[in-house]
């Protein structure tokens, strides 16, 4: 009983010190920042199947939550990715758990270990890439090429549409497409139609972004008050008034 006392002062804590957010400028010292970068990954993904526009309030709501204005970080590392111990930065850049699909071509050159951990505008940006690649579904499938022209090869003893493929330059997919009676015995002589593809990672949908997601896709469950604090501050973040930003 002590404990769970102890944690809901310190909750009430931490709203008593949002509570005074929306009426203090450094507060919104993000907002443009937040806005920009939210701008230019929705552009970014606004072809991914299922992508539902990120809303840049709910970014705000993540820093107020993550860091705070009063907090030592806030200056450095307002989303909190990259301080030591988070593996998060570093999977994200990684380009093995697809953060390569999610960051804009333009955030690419600018986002590394040392400015995501110093800048508080890359800080940001890497908060969104990484809670996006947290929230997307990735799949490997048959790709095609940028080579449109369909190619013919002859069918050869011994082969089988795998071996094609691999000799070829593209999937066992891409083949069954093109050639709807390959499905059946391969007859050497024949010709084949294929086309250049490869199998790759790619975005195949999005899981439902909300503070309960975030809390255990982003926080991972650290807080177990994280959802709650969220809503919190997403809820004065609504009410709050937002910096006039340059066009």
């Amino acid at each position: 009983m002590a404990l769970g006392a102890a944690e809901q002062t310190g909750l009430e804590k931490w709203k008593a010190t949002l509570n005074k957010a929306p009426s203090d400028k450094k507060w919104g010292e993000y907002d443009c920042e937040i806005r920009v970068a939210v701008n230019e990954i929705n552009t970014h993904l606004a072809r991914s199947a299922g992508y539902v526009p990120l809303d840049w309030q709910l970014i705000k709501a993540m820093v107020w939550t993550e860091t705070g204005a009063e907090h030592p970080q806030w200056k450095i590392k307002p989303m909190q990715i990259g301080v030591p111990g988070d593996p998060g930065l570093a999977s994200l850049l990684s380009g093995k758990e697809g953060g390569e699909l999610i960051l804009p071509p333009s955030w690419k050159g600018r986002l590394n270990i040392g400015s995501c951990t110093t800048i508080p505008s890359y800080n940001i940006r890497a908060g969104i890439g990484y809670l996006l690649m947290r929230m997307a579904i990735f799949d490997y499938r048959s790709v095609p090429g940028l080579d449109t022209k369909v190619y013919e090869i002859k069918i050869k003893p011994g082969d089988s549409l795998d071996k094609i493929a691999k000799a070829s330059g593209t999937t066992v997919e891409s083949l069954k497409k093109l050639n709807p009676s390959a499905a059946g015995p391969l007859r050497p002589g024949h010709l084949i139609k294929y086309r250049k593809a490869s199998v790759e990672r790619v975005i195949a949908g999005w899981r439902v972004i909300s503070t309960s997601s975030i809390a255990l896709r982003y926080n991972g469950g650290g807080d177990p008050n994280y959802a709650k604090k969220l809503d919190y501050a997403l809820n004065l973040v609504r009410k709050a008034k937002d910096a006039v930003c340059a066009q």
